[in-house]
């Protein structure tokens, strides 16, 4: 059958020459809608696009022009610019507002300054401490040595350098709490 005459059978509301169509061209519409929605459409996407395809085919069969090309080819444009209007759908709803991210600023503002607050609260506490508890707390978490290095610098037993560690920490949480 040509292209004509499946036009014309469609027009004339034949639904078993619709059916065909469908069958002789739903793997390649397939191809051309998934190839737009590829990395950003489902296959449900993809789907619907098809098949809005052979609804608009069903509902305008009057707007094929076979002097314009062959009905594979209208199909796939049609099929492409369902896909591109729902990737532009797609992308709309995954795009964040200006609004939103003018408060993600703003919640980042507050959040450096409760980290400045919070870092000028621990270091009060810190020049707060007495000695050897500032020098123990610098040693194991700013240096980074182990409890054992830290009592031989300091001529204490590990126990006592545990001990104060534990004693310092709690009074720090303690600060920072209040």
């Amino acid at each position: 059958m040509s292209d004509e005459s499946l036009i014309a059978a469609i027009q004339k509301r034949n639904e078993t020459v619709i059916h065909e169509i469908i069958t002789k061209y739903s793997r390649l519409l397939w191809s051309v809608a998934g190839a737009v929605l590829n990395n950003i459409g489902s296959a449900q996407d993809v789907e619907e696009c098809v098949a809005d395809t052979f609804i608009y085919l069903w509902e305008h069969p009057d707007k094929y022009d076979p002097r314009r090309g062959k009905l594979k080819t209208w199909l796939s444009m049609i099929a492409r610019t369902r896909a591109l209007n729902r990737y532009r759908e797609i992308a709309k709803r995954n795009t964040v507002p200006l609004e939103d991210t003018a408060i993600i600023d703003c919640l980042a503002i507050v959040d450096n300054f409760l980290q400045e607050e919070t870092r000028k609260t621990l270091l009060a506490a810190l020049n707060a401490l007495s000695e050897p508890d500032r020098e123990i707390l610098l040693r194991r978490y700013y240096y980074n040595q182990k409890p054992r290095e830290i009592a031989l610098a300091l001529n204490m037993s590990v126990k006592q350098i545990d001990n104060r560690l534990y004693q310092t920490k709690r009074r720090l949480r303690k600060a920072l709490s209040d």
